[in-house]
């Protein structure tokens, strides 16, 4: 039997990333996703992202067989709201590592949350 208070089934981050640039380019983005979850070693399920038009922001999300990375992101604020999800082997830090290099935030805050089952 498994002991509950040391299992967790994936390391949950929040990535709030403040003062980005290009926040409006949906294919910088999900190129930034897809490319997160490739270097944590998460399998791509599928794709989906949506521009609000003009120079409004992009919303979009990485399905994996590990579980998600999603994005939120407001253009005129410079402001970007990032969720990784991961379990298994996959290793959501360096996901995280990925996305700073690609979107190169000023300043960020990330919360990390150990779920559990």
């Amino acid at each position: 039997m498994m002991d509950d208070a040391k299992y967790s089934p994936g390391l949950h981050v929040l990535a709030d990333f403040h003062g980005c640039t290009a926040l409006d380019d949906l294919g910088r983005i999900e190129a930034a996703l897809v490319a997160a979850a490739n270097a944590a070693g998460a399998t791509v399920l599928e794709c989906s992202f949506h521009h609000f038009g003009g120079a409004g922001g992009v919303t979009g999300v990485v399905l994996l067989a590990e579980s998600h990375i999603s994005i939120h992101t407001w253009p005129e604020s410079g402001f970007a709201a990032i969720d990784i999800f991961m379990c298994g082997t996959a290793q959501p830090l360096k996901a995280l590592q990925v996305l700073r290099d690609g979107l190169q935030p000023k300043r960020e805050q990330i919360t990390e949350v150990a779920r559990s089952a």
